[in-house]
């Protein structure tokens, strides 16, 4: 398997108030290789969010200091410019949020704000954006595409908010998806929708994915390796199943309880030890 993207000693550190400084991310260190699906698993705060905005360098200078190596297919990001950065962001790594009202305006139809992400990396007409906008949204599992497409975001529940930033995401077909928390703000049927979704794309499209959320049930759907942050570090790591049978690390084990063994088991498609 080849890798796709090599993060090595990534650090980062807000600034505070006088001298005093935040350190979200410390020493991290890991590989994505190409069509793999990597869970990055934590607590709220432990640095998560962070990382995924320092893979993509949505950190700004005055914001915050990030150090390290982050090289995908090869190239150095953190010595790029932004607008280099920008050319990447979106074709080449594509990031989902938690909260799909805060990629979305309020007052742009939905046809328009999946096209303005392919009009960004693409030189074509509108006429043709549109058309591809559609198809993305096709792609996400819309049956009625021209409805949704005329839509505005509020018109939509929060499930279909989801498939719209995932549709956006994917749109420009890049090889690594970043989703943070992508079910974590749905009800129970919606999550199970979302995250069918992912695991089918992934395998049709044979994109890879940074899978970032706290919840193992999410984690054993789609994961095929496992690492846990606990304040700013990678604790542990390795297969999921490996990790849930036996965990480590104290912080590993507590998340895991947390997690009701049945559904982890079938998602996992193995036989539970006790």
């Amino acid at each position: 398997m080849e890798v796709l993207l090599r993060v090595k000693n990534l650090d980062v550190s807000y600034r505070g108030a006088g001298p005093s400084r935040h350190h979200a991310v410390q020493q991290v260190s890991f590989e994505i290789g190409e069509g793999e699906v990597l869970g990055l698993m934590g607590e709220s705060g432990c640095g998560k969010t962070s990382m995924a905005l320092a893979l993509l360098g949505l950190l700004s200078e005055e914001q915050a200091d990030v150090s390290g190596s982050i090289q995908f297919r090869g190239e150095e990001l953190l010595s790029k410019e932004r607008s280099s950065l920008r050319a990447i962001r979106g074709a080449g790594i594509s990031l989902v949020f938690q909260e799909p009202e805060l990629a979305l305006s309020p007052v742009m139809k939905i046809r328009d704000q999946v096209a303005e992400v392919i009009h960004a990396h693409n030189d074509c007409k509108w006429e043709r954006c549109r058309a591809d906008a559609e198809l993305a949204l096709a792609r996400v599992g819309f049956s009625d595409v021209r409805r949704i497409s005329s839509a505005y975001p509020h018109q939509l529940s929060g499930g279909q908010r989801q498939r719209v930033v995932l549709a956006q995401a994917l749109a420009c077909k890049p090889a690594l998806l970043i989703a943070d928390e992508p079910a974590a703000s749905l009800d129970a049927r919606s999550q199970c929708e979302i995250l069918a979704l992912l695991r089918e794309l992934q395998r049709e499209l044979q994109i890879s994915i940074l899978l970032i959320s706290h919840a193992p049930e999410v984690q054993a759907s789609l994961a095929d390796r496992l690492m846990v942050m606990a304040n700013g570090r990678i604790v542990e790591r390795g297969p999921f199943e490996q990790l849930y049978r036996n965990p480590s690390h104290a912080c590993t084990r507590a998340m895991l309880r947390t997690a009701a063994p049945a559904s982890v088991a079938a998602d996992m498609d193995f036989e539970m030890v006790t």
